[in-house]
């Protein structure tokens, strides 16, 4: 394996020999374009032991040239390309963010419109529904309640009295008649039983005129007292007086 220095040594000497070589050769000849051309020779030489030194002993100098040149190139054809990006994205984006939003606002409306539709007719239905109950009920329990109270109070008024007058009259009527029968009978008979066995044929006249006339005063006092609209029928008359005279024939 070379040593590096020596190598180094070698190329240094090389070097200067071909430096000194151009030098005589312009000098010596008398043609100018060789000695030119010895002169370029000797030039690039020069650029390629720089280079090839630079590379032996500092290797990063290569690599961080290279990165900065292709830095800046890449950073200008980034800014370029990123520009040109730029541009196409904004115009590509807003068109397909027109189009969708028009497209997403279209579907919103769609959307919005039927669900605020069902809605809307729902609460609508439910209130509508609710309202109409309410007044409805209120409005039948009140006429409803109306009717029926007046109805009741008069068809209960109307029976009521119809009922009691008929009850009345049946039962005054009744009462009356089996009362005053059997008292007059009982009394009459008992009277002229009495009042013929104890006075003959001379008094029974007077005693049985006196105790007829006496005892129909007390039985028309009682039916006036019991019921002052109820009078004494005229056949119970008849039938006393019937009674009397038998009695009195006898």
């Amino acid at each position: 394996m070379l040593n590096p220095v020596r190598v180094d040594a070698a190329v240094d000497i090389a070097y200067g020999a071909l430096i000194a070589l151009s030098i005589v050769l312009i000098v010596v000849l008398d043609t100018t374009n060789a000695g030119l051309a010895f002169g370029i020779g000797v030039f690039i030489s020069y650029v390629i032991h720089v280079v090839w030194k630079m590379a032996r002993f500092d290797p990063n100098w290569m690599t961080q040239a290279v990165e900065e040149t292709v830095g800046e190139t890449v950073e200008k054809q980034v800014d370029d390309v990123q520009a040109k990006v730029e541009e196409t994205v904004e115009t590509a984006v807003g068109e397909t963010v027109e189009k969708q939003v028009g497209e997403v606002q279209t579907q919103v409306e769609d959307v919005v419109e039927e669900s605020v539709g069902e809605a809307v007719d729902k609460s609508v239905e439910e209130t509508v529904n609710e309202t109409v109950e309410e007044t409805v009920s209120e409005t039948v329990e009140e006429s409803v309640g109306e009717a029926v109270d007046k109805s009741v109070e008069e068809t209960v008024s109307e029976t009521v009295e119809e009922t009691v007058n008929e009850t009345v009259e049946e039962t005054v009527s009744e009462t009356v008649e089996e009362t005053v029968s059997e008292t007059v009978e009982e009394t009459v008979s008992e009277t002229v039983e009495e009042t013929v066995n104890e006075t003959v044929e001379e008094t029974v006249s007077e005693t049985v005129e006196e105790t007829v006339g006496k005892q129909v005063g007390e039985v028309q006092a009682q039916l006036d007292a019991g019921d002052d609209h109820q009078q004494p029928r005229e056949e119970d008359a008849e039938e006393v007086d019937e009674s009397v005279e038998e009695e009195s024939e006898s």
